[in-house]
């Protein structure tokens, strides 16, 4: 196959432009002007004109979650709410349709994302929705209505640290954090079958190719979730390459050495499988959530967080899954079997003991080549940033935070506390590898998902420094748009340590290629973030097509 008449660019070492692409099996076969690749033509030879379009590498998400975002909405399209008007309207409209006793639940709703920075108080909900338990999943922390107490058998007299109560009254609010979600009396989950499960991911995979990705880190999982992968790939419906990270759960108290011992019997490890599947990191929770009031920062939310979460401690930090200690203990374990390791941090304490953690293992373990990460971070200070170029620390980070949540992590946390947020100019200046993701997790929409996870979107928020509200938050922060789609290409073959395979077209590279709708380089930035794919092949195949190029 031979790609000509278009603008390649390459991401290679000179960030070289071509014309034309030559394609043999699944490599790359050569890469030059028109005039040279024609040249490999032969009778059987399928010849595609690019007609002056853009070729990049296929696009990799460093972080996100096929599985759950394709059951999300099988059954019924989650709504893209914006207001508490608008969630209050939503669940009214599903009472009608519901037997009182009924559960009402949004998977993932995040109420610092609606216009007024708060949810329903518990009074609105229940008139919403009187005869129906409701609940509001915000992953780290959510809101539930008086029906789903009295279901769950959750009262005044309920002492849960979980469970919020006004602080002057005593009386319950309805925000719940996370270590909580056992008391509720939920309905079962759905049962999936294997082959039901298998359809809707490789559906979700496909939308992710009509926006030109090839590769994707699937953020945690089991080895259950490598053995489904690896199963969609031997019966040939595997559209995009996946490193599956394994996220290490301790569960019940005191099973920590347990499962630490685990990992030194296991007989898989970071790269384990061939180019199509492979095992990633070995991954933790070390912290909650900005969007919760539950990531661990190094100093206390302060007052207004106080008032937008109903924190009742003035010295909160945020919620610690593991001590230092156990940090540890879990990183040296990685290090001494083979494993890259990362940890879910949003807040910068979160980040400053992990960071601690791997200085003190990198004493006696070089981490450097390594490549042991942090996933989404957020808040990177200068001492951070020193830490990780020492160590060779890559930043696993989702644009789409940016977009989403910078107006109201300014609001809530002020703007001297969030100069620190995202700083990607800072990191790669300091030569930090970024990797872009999106920590896609619900919806199928690619930009109202929860996460949207457009990666032009990603990349134009990196270049622009705007938010979803138009806010541009400290533009000197801002990166070239050669730097933004580094870090979906190479940056991202270098975390599954695959730059050899794939990242760049180059010869002898696996033939991942994206044809988009508009020059990258070029365009308005305006533009950026409404590319799309037009053509993309991963492994030399045609994975998806818009149709204004003609293949056959």
């Amino acid at each position: 196959m031979l790609l000509i008449n278009g603008k390649i660019i390459t991401v290679d070492k000179n960030f070289s432009i071509a014309e034309a692409v030559a394609v043999k099996g699944d490599r790359i076969a050569a890469v030059g002007s028109t005039r040279e690749i024609l040249r490999l033509s032969g009778k059987e030879t399928k010849v595609i004109d690019l007609k002056g379009k853009t070729v990049i590498p296929g696009l990799i998400d460093a972080h996100l979650h096929p599985e759950s975002a394709a059951l999300s909405e099988l059954h019924s399209e989650i709504p893209d709410l914006h207001t508490v008007r608008e969630l209050l309207t939503w669940i009214r409209s599903l009472t009608d349709g519901k037997k009182d006793g009924e559960w009402i639940i949004h998977p993932k709703l995040f109420y610092t994302r609606l216009e007024e920075l708060h949810p329903p108080a518990l009074e609105e909900l229940d008139e919403a929705a009187p005869h129906n338990p409701v609940f509001l999943n915000g992953s780290f922390g959510g809101m539930i209505n008086s029906a789903a107490m009295k279901v769950s058998g959750i009262s005044e007299k309920t002492i849960h640290p979980g469970i919020i109560h006004d602080k002057l009254t005593g009386r319950l609010t309805g925000f719940i954090r996370a270590s909580a979600f056992n008391l509720l009396k939920l309905p079962p989950e759905e049962t999936v079958s294997d082959e039901k499960m298998l359809d809707a991911v490789e559906a979700m995979l496909k939308r992710y190719n009509s926006y030109g990705i090839t590769g994707v880190c699937s953020g945690e999982g089991d080895f259950r979730n490598y053995e489904m992968y690896r199963t969609l790939h031997e019966k040939g419906r595997l559209t995009v390459r996946v490193f599956q990270n394994i996220l290490l759960n301790p569960g019940q108290e005191g099973s920590l050495n347990t499962l630490l011992d685990s990992i030194q019997r296991c007989k898989y490890a970071t790269g384990s499988g061939d180019e199509w599947v492979r095992i990633g990191a070995l991954k933790i929770f070390l912290d909650g959530g900005i969007l919760t009031g539950t990531a661990f920062l190094s100093e206390p939310w302060g007052e207004k967080a106080a008032e937008i979460f109903g924190i009742e401690e003035p010295d909160y930090h945020g919620v610690l899954k593991y001590s230092y200690d156990e940090v540890l203990s879990v990183v040296r374990v990685a290090a001494e079997n083979n494993w890259k390791f990362t940890a879910h941090c949003t807040g910068d304490g979160a980040v400053n003991i992990l960071l601690d953690s791997y200085e003190e293992v990198n004493k006696t373990i070089q981490l450097k080549g390594k490549r042991f990460s942090i996933i989404h971070g957020n808040f990177f200070n200068e001492s951070a940033i020193k830490s990780m170029n020492k160590m060779g620390i890559f930043a696993d980070m989702q644009a789409a935070w940016f977009y989403k949540d910078a107006d109201a992590m300014k609001t809530i946390l002020g703007e001297d506390r969030i100069r620190s947020f995202h700083p990607y100019r800072s990191m790669v200046d300091a030569g930090i590898i970024v990797n872009g993701g999106s920590d896609h997790m619900v919806k199928w929409d690619a930009n109202t998902s929860v996460n949207p996870y457009n990666p032009f979107l990603g990349m134009w928020t990196m270049i622009t420094r705007t938010t979803e509200k138009g806010s541009v938050i400290f533009p000197e922060e801002a990166v070239t748009r050669e730097e933004a789609l580094k870090m979906y290409t190479i940056n991202n073959a270098l975390a599954s340590f695959e730059e050899d395979l794939k990242g760049s077209v180059e010869p002898g590279k696996f033939a991942d290629l994206a044809v988009i709708s508009d020059d990258i380089l070029t365009c308005p930035a305006g533009q950026i973030r409404n590319i799309v794919s037009v053509l993309t092949l991963t492994g030399g195949k045609v994975v998806y097509s818009s149709g204004i190029l003609d293949v056959r």
